[in-house]
């Protein structure tokens, strides 16, 4: 038991499980500049945008775009998770190991703060947006809705890997950042539409408020878990009589 523990955390030691560090380092980096960063854009151009619905759709069209990208170049080298749900959920099923998911998970969240960071520094002045809930909202709400924006966010990133469904292309990428996008549209107003702890946490450590910030991770890391079971044991389990392989494993 000992040395399958050892050897697991050397094998996150290698230079390939490095690189894949490195990569979700940038890739969820860029992802939040440009995410957090249309929010400040907005309020820059817009006179009242929190009342604006242009306000909404540019952070939804900016986390559709900016998605698609970074999982593209993220693709074959990390997995491409750049959500500690994603993250979670591939631990949970056993596709990356623990001590590989928690490296991610650290390259993940000083990413994401950085780039916070980067968007306070240059942009003098301005507050860094943090994720909120509406007044009509609960906490305990606001928790569900993001841990089923989580769930057909993550479905979809299994369904868009899942080599079963034919080879790895570009297109996977594109409907990943398609469903963030329309999960923005829906939810935005109620809870942000974060999907994404890495990102609340970035927003939050910088923009100087904590409030609300287990929303962004009770319910995205549940509804993270219970898409990557539900997929890969009930919807489209791997068969021995098959001996396919769910090719997920990074």
């Amino acid at each position: 038991m000992a040395n399958n523990v050892t050897n697991r955390f050397h094998q996150s030691l290698t230079r390939n499980a490095l690189r894949s560090y490195l990569a979700e380092f940038m890739s969820t980096f860029f992802y939040v500049l440009a995410v957090v960063g249309s929010g400040m854009s907005a309020r820059k151009l817009m006179p009242d945008a929190t009342l604006n619905p242009a306000t909404l759709v540019v952070v939804a069209i900016a986390n559709a775009f900016a998605l698609s990208s970074v999982l593209y170049t993220a693709w074959d080298i990390s997995g491409g998770h750049v959500n500690p749900a994603i993250t979670f959920a591939m631990a949970i099923g056993g596709h990356v190991s623990v001590p590989t998911a928690l490296f991610y998970w650290v390259a993940q969240l000083i990413a994401s703060v950085m780039a916070c960071l980067v968007l306070r520094v240059i942009l003098v002045g301005m507050h860094v947006p943090t994720y909120t809930i509406a007044e009509e909202m609960t906490g305990f709400g606001a928790s569900v809705l993001e841990g089923f924006l989580t769930f057909v966010l993550v479905y979809t990133v299994y369904a868009a890997r899942d080599p079963r469904r034919g080879p790895l292309s570009a297109t996977g990428p594109v409907v990943i950042g398609l469903m963030a996008g329309a999960n923005v549209l829906a939810a935005g107003p109620f809870s942000g539409g974060s999907m994404n702890p890495a990102c609340a946490f970035g927003s939050a450590a910088i923009g100087g408020s904590f409030r609300n910030q287990a929303v962004y991770w009770v319910g995205p890391l549940l509804g993270a878990a219970v898409a990557g079971l539900l997929y890969d044991n009930v919807v489209f389990p791997v068969t021995a009589t098959t001996g396919v392989s769910d090719g997920l494993t990074v």
